[in-house]
């Protein structure tokens, strides 16, 4: 499938995007003249992978507003050069034309891609420089549950939480209202935050009515980074209380689960590959069951997070996830240690890590996947050769299966017990990634993630507007680690403290828990 390369000028960027909507499956766009901007700060493959991105996109649809895509461009230097704004997918109509841009973001660091996007353009970033004559600027997506405060400079309004319920009505009355009357509209929604109203108030997070779930995909896309697969919640939320996590028991309610055979009736015939997903999937009390049932109807089949004590007491589910196609075993084990996992309340132990890579070899998977974070608060010398120690034996317990480790500095979020933790150092952190590197060599893959990105991811998950601003001041000097580096280091670490809470308390758990004792959902 042709993609935007270099040296296109604006008829053939516009061609080029006309091609790979046209390999799409998905739905039409509603003939109406209520007409958006459903923008995400990454390019095309990343967006189209986001089951959230989709899923506010076809609310918006179903109640006949004319929700257009708009990604950042994979190459954003020829648009520049060719002076093309980001074109909708649907009419190639230039971003900066639609009344209303409403975004999805999901990760901190996309921040600079919002820069880009809105830059292209020609809309200006702060909305103290935007007057009528330009688009409102309405930013959602998961981010808004843990870490919203650094994007109030560039928002005219924000959608905290699970937005279904609130989102039609907040772009609806933005095309219909002025924009004092809308920003009154905003503020009285659930998780409706008028960051230049409010200051540091941030509202209770908005929870999706059930009616809304399961959410699932709207676009079957082959050019996406999970290529032509149909996505759809098994549940919602988790129950267990990992410490750094913010989708943890106290957050909107917990885990809502979603009956499986409603999940299985809601799979199209045309969807050859699906993927389950939800923080919690695993601890799904039907999840073998569906999995067996998609694997009978010979779809391939993938999952978005699976724990090692579910996979350990389940074997079920390793079974048929390899019996669908799948060549990769997946979980995460996050401590370096079991003392630091018991520290925050994880609840993986070495022997529920020794049984998935017991089953990885023996079922025949190609690689054995572990994710983990370094630099951990309390992290110590003894936890680092434990890890070195355990994963020697993982890989020994794993083969024939290959394992591969996948190593994320820890970066300490909003609404968790560990918010306010000081990043280890970039320094730290990296040396540490060479030592695992060097001691598990010919034992394991070693594949670290940036330990400068995650600083970064740190400093805007741990700020305030401030944050956001030195990202765009150090953008604007070229956008490199140094000066992104620079700007971030003068933000005065007292401007992080007013934003640490919701107003509002968070909900308190609840599990749908089956009447069977077999079904129910394990204690964290």
């Amino acid at each position: 499938m042709a993609r935007p390369s270099k040296h296109r000028g604006a008829r053939d960027l516009a061609a080029a995007l006309r091609e790979r909507v046209r390999a799409e499956t998905g739905p039409p766009l509603p003939s109406s003249p209520h007409r958006v901007a459903m923008a995400y700060p990454s390019p095309y493959a990343v967006g189209m992978s986001s089951l959230g991105y989709q899923r506010i996109t076809m609310l918006l649809r179903e109640a006949g507003i004319a929700a257009e895509r708009v990604f950042l461009p994979d190459d954003p230097d020829e648009h520049e050069r060719s002076g093309t704004a980001p074109l909708s997918c649907e009419t190639a109509t230039p971003l900066g034309r639609f009344p209303v841009i409403a975004v999805s973001f999901a990760y901190e660091t996309e921040l600079l891609g919002l820069f880009r996007l809105l830059d292209l353009a020609g809309v200006p970033v702060l909305r103290e420089e935007r007057n009528e004559h330009h688009p409102r600027i309405l930013i959602g997506g998961p981010i808004t549950m843990a870490s919203p405060a650094f994007l109030a400079p560039f928002a005219d309004a924000m959608l905290l939480g699970e937005a279904e319920d609130v989102v039609v009505t907040a772009v609806a009355e933005a095309l219909r209202q002025d924009r004092e009357a809308w920003l009154d509209t905003v503020a009285a929604l659930p998780g409706g935050w008028v960051p230049e109203r409010d200051g540091s108030r941030l509202p209770a997070m908005a929870k999706a009515s059930e009616r809304h779930l399961p959410a699932r995909s709207a676009w079957l896309a082959p050019e996406a980074e999970l290529s032509s697969m149909f996505l759809l919640e098994g549940e919602r939320g988790c129950h267990r209380a990992c410490a750094f996590c913010v989708l943890r028991r106290t957050t909107n309610g917990g885990m809502r689960l979603v009956d499986g055979d409603r999940v299985l009736s809601l799979i199209p015939e045309e969807a050859r590959k699906v993927g389950l997903v939800g923080a919690a999937i695993s601890d799904h009390p039907e999840l073998p069951r569906m999995l067996e049932a998609l694997v009978a109807s010979g779809r391939q089949v993938s999952v978005s997070s699976l724990r090692a004590d579910r996979i350990a007491k389940r074997p079920g589910i390793a079974h048929w996830l390899r019996q669908s196609g799948a060549r990769t075993l997946t979980t995460a084990s996050d401590g370096a240690s079991e003392r630091l996992r018991r520290a925050m309340s994880k609840g993986t132990t070495h022997e529920h890590l020794l049984a998935c890579a017991q089953q990885a070899g023996a079922l025949g998977f190609d690689i054995f996947k572990v994710y983990m974070m370094i630099g951990v608060p309390g992290e110590t010398e003894a936890d680092l050769e434990e890890l070195v120690a355990s994963t020697r034996e993982l890989a020994a317990a794993a083969r024939p299966a290959r394992l591969a480790l996948g190593v994320a500095p820890f970066a300490a979020k909003r609404q968790t017990p560990l918010d306010g933790q000081p990043f280890a150092g970039v320094k730290v952190v990296e040396e540490r990634l060479k030592r695992l590197d060097r001691s598990l060599r010919g034992a394991a893959e070693v594949r670290p993630a940036s330990a400068r990105w995650a600083w970064v991811e740190h400093e805007l998950a741990q700020g305030g507007p401030e944050a956001g601003l030195a990202m765009l001041t150090a953008w604007r000097a070229g956008g490199t680690f140094s000066a992104i580096k620079r700007a971030l280091l003068e933000v005065d670490p007292a401007t992080r403290r007013p934003w640490t809470r919701y107003e509002a308390p968070l909900v308190d758990p609840i599990v749908r828990r089956p009447k069977s004792d077999e079904a129910t959902c394990p204690s964290p």
